[in-house]
């Protein structure tokens, strides 16, 4: 594969104006790579799917942005076979060298070039075990007839299939030639998806507004389309295509509620990917194509909540990037509050205030299973000698987002809104810190300048101190209310068939079941499950919640239905409380071990190592 001079000319224009503008975070604890001196302004890959023998092979050609003189090019690479390395168009052979392996981070390469060097060209192949890549069997797919393979490249894991600058700080653009098997279709992160098959398996991207390297996404599989609107569709396995279609018809909506709030999508399509059911996340935010987990098709659109989240990313994340990961709330707090502003737009005040309600107790048990005192409980975090992933805890999430919320309830939304519209325009396609940000914060409401706003704020106990200060929004729902009387009535000694459940969705059925207590009875649990049938739910949310109230009991009837629910649901979310819960016990962690030896082969290596951690 060889970059015309005319096509490197064309990548320098569109990219010189976003390395001129680009803050580069040249501390970033969990990359090797030499950003002070050099960047990576495009990539363009050409690379062949094995599932044969579970191999992505082929080239990564990098163009270079030098920043000072120097003679070597230091990139991130982890359990990736090196085979050569040439420079520009001549492929002139250069010397490489692959330094120690450090766990999580892999192993720098560092690459002999000069302080002329237009570009690298890789050649390379990745691991069998690369731990952003999961291939399926068949046996693993919803159609269980073809294999999988999609990728999940958040924190640090395009790495382990692209040899690249591997920190949220550096952003590129990039194109890139697939090569797969004729009866299965690619998809990327990029421009290029088609609706249907070709004939020779060779599929083509291009991604130009430039994205750090975690945003790197393909997936390959037997794929089908649906539009929803004239800038967005589904794809999905045959058999999870129509499903798929109706839970999200409202995604066009989304997208113009979205805009009349911050501004215009800058990504041209929104389109979703649903994965089988091992994907580790409710939804991965890759730009142009949102990967998303199978447990969100509830059959009642209730679940759809997650997709304004991920598309939400498409301004915070996407747009502004956390720096480092030690900035990850920038990413998370930011999408949560977008994503409470588009469900109002969307279901109205009191749909969104049962999501706060919601969001805030699950924050305050994390918090409470992390530690009150615990810097992880902290939204500026110290990620020094450990994986980032270690720390994408509903801390950055939940917590991010009441801060947020407490600065729109202090200013005024209409104040707030022209503030963060501001934020997202002026630094679209740059990265941000912490610092930066609270520096922008400050100076533009002049909170510094008021002393009393100052301390009522307390903005450094927020960010960079431990727990939940004690002027967190307290929202309130009148639809949670009413669940509450039901759980009261119910705990009285009213029969649960007789309760008053008109009308409940998902988020109510969630409150429901949270608000039981751990000392409520056997028979009480039983009578619930006879009056609802919670343990033969078709909702995965609902299950885990459920499931989590089964195993405190011991309620021997659920253990069968969570079994195979353990078995064929991958994301962390649902799965990380059962075995939490489940490990409490001896018997309980016996049992968990025995289901997870069958269950772990079909995990993504982002939830099989948190489980592990639990069962060790």
């Amino acid at each position: 594969m060889r970059i015309s001079r005319i096509h490197f000319i064309t990548i320098l224009v569109l990219n010189m104006s976003i390395a001129q503008k680009q803050q580069h975070n040249d501390n970033d604890v969990h990359s090797f790579a030499n950003t002070a001196e050099v960047s990576i302004l495009h990539l363009n890959i050409d690379i062949t799917c094995n599932f044969d023998t579970k191999i992505l092979s082929g080239s990564a050609i990098l163009n270079l942005n030098h920043k000072k003189k120097t003679n070597k090019l230091v990139l991130d690479t982890r359990d990736l076979i090196i085979e050569k390395v040439t420079l520009d168009e001549k492929e002139t052979a250069t010397t490489f060298t692959l330094g120690e392996e450090v766990k999580f981070l892999g192993k720098p390469l560092t690459i002999a070039i000069t302080p002329k060097t237009k570009f690298v060209k890789i050649y390379y192949s990745t691991s069998p075990n690369a731990s952003a890549l999961q291939w399926l069997d068949p046996s693993q797919t919803s159609g269980k007839i073809k294999p999988f393979l999609f990728t999940q490249s958040e924190a640090i894991l395009a790495r382990t299939w692209v040899p690249c600058m591997d920190g949220p700080g550096v952003r590129m653009t990039y194109s890139a030639t697939i090569h797969t098997p004729k009866d299965l279709m690619a998809v990327m992160s990029a421009a290029g998806n088609i609706v249907e098959k070709n004939n020779d398996g060779l599929y083509k991207f291009e991604m130009k507004q430039p994205i750090p390297s975690y945003l790197l996404a393909l997936a390959v599989g037997d794929l089908q389309f649906r539009p929803l609107g004239n800038r967005s569709g589904v794809y999905a396995e045959p058999t999870m295509i129509e499903k798929s279609a109706y839970e999200f018809v409202d995604i066009e909506k989304m997208i113009t509620a979205a805009e009349e709030i911050y501004g215009a999508y800058r990504w041209e399509r929104y389109d979703l990917l649903v994965l089988p059911p091992s994907f580790p996340f409710g939804g991965m935010e890759n730009p142009r194509l949102t990967f998303a987990t199978p447990t969100i098709l509830a059959g009642d659109r209730s679940l759809v909540a997650l997709v304004a989240h991920e598309l939400a990313h498409s301004w915070s994340g996407n747009l502004v990037t956390n720096a480092t990961w030690n900035d990850f709330w920038l990413n998370e707090g930011f999408t949560v509050y977008f994503e409470h502003r588009i469900m109002e737009r969307m279901y109205g005040r009191n749909y969104s205030e049962m999501l706060s309600v919601l969001t805030l107790k699950d924050l305050n048990k994390e918090i409470q299973t992390i530690g009150a005192a615990s810097d992880d409980t902290k939204l500026k975090l110290n990620l020094v000698n450990r994986d980032p992933d270690d720390a994408m805890t509903d801390i950055a999430y939940n917590k991010g987002y009441f801060f947020l919320r407490l600065m729109e309830e202090t200013f005024g939304r209409e104040q707030w809104d022209i503030f963060l519209k501001k934020y997202f325009n002026e630094n679209a396609f740059t990265t941000m810190t912490t610092e930066v940000f609270l520096d922008k914060l400050n100076t533009h409401f002049k909170i510094k300048e008021n002393a009393s706003l100052s301390n009522t704020l307390n903005i450094s106990a927020w960010v960079y101190g431990a727990g939940l200060p004690d002027n967190c929004p307290k929202p309130q729902s009148d639809e949670f209310e009413k669940v509450a009387a039901q759980v009261t009535a119910f705990l009285e000694g009213i029969q649960a068939s007789t309760l008053n459940t008109q009308g409940w969705t998902t988020h109510h059925w969630l409150y429901f079941l949270s608000n039981l207590p751990d000392s409520l009875r056997l028979e009480k649990l039983i009578e619930l499950d006879y009056a609802f049938n919670f343990t033969r739910s078709g909702n995965s949310e609902i299950l885990s919640e459920w499931f989590q109230r089964c195993i405190k009991m011991n309620y021997e009837t659920a253990f069968g239905p969570m079994r195979n629910y353990l078995m064929n649901i991958g994301r962390r979310k649902l799965i990380k409380p059962l075995y939490i819960e489940l490990a409490k016990t001896p018997a309980g962690k016996t049992w968990a071990q025995e289901v997870y030896a069958k269950a772990r082969p079909g995990y993504h290596s982002v939830t099989y190592n948190t489980i592990d951690g639990i069962l060790k």
